[in-house]
């Protein structure tokens, strides 16, 4: 739920705005770990960046992440 309101106050940034060093930390984090996730369960980063361009929104992208962790057992 924590990640759902991060992800949704994201959506509200104006991209032409800076971010400050505090929000620019907070989201290699967040990218860091979600890299790290798809490598748990055979997603490359690569692929995760193809599936956004296609369309899919990052909390879409959490789900499919999620749903694939309760295949790799």
């Amino acid at each position: 739920m924590t990640t759902e309101l991060r992800l949704s106050s994201a959506d509200r940034h104006d991209p032409t705005e800076t971010l400050t060093l505090e929000q620019k930390e907070a989201l290699q984090r967040a990218v860091s770990k979600v890299v790290a996730l798809g490598a748990q369960v055979g997603v490359s980063a690569d692929q995760m960046i193809l599936l956004l361009q296609s369309g899919l929104t990052p909390g879409e992208l959490l789900d499919y992440l999620a749903a694939r962790t309760g295949e790799v057992a």
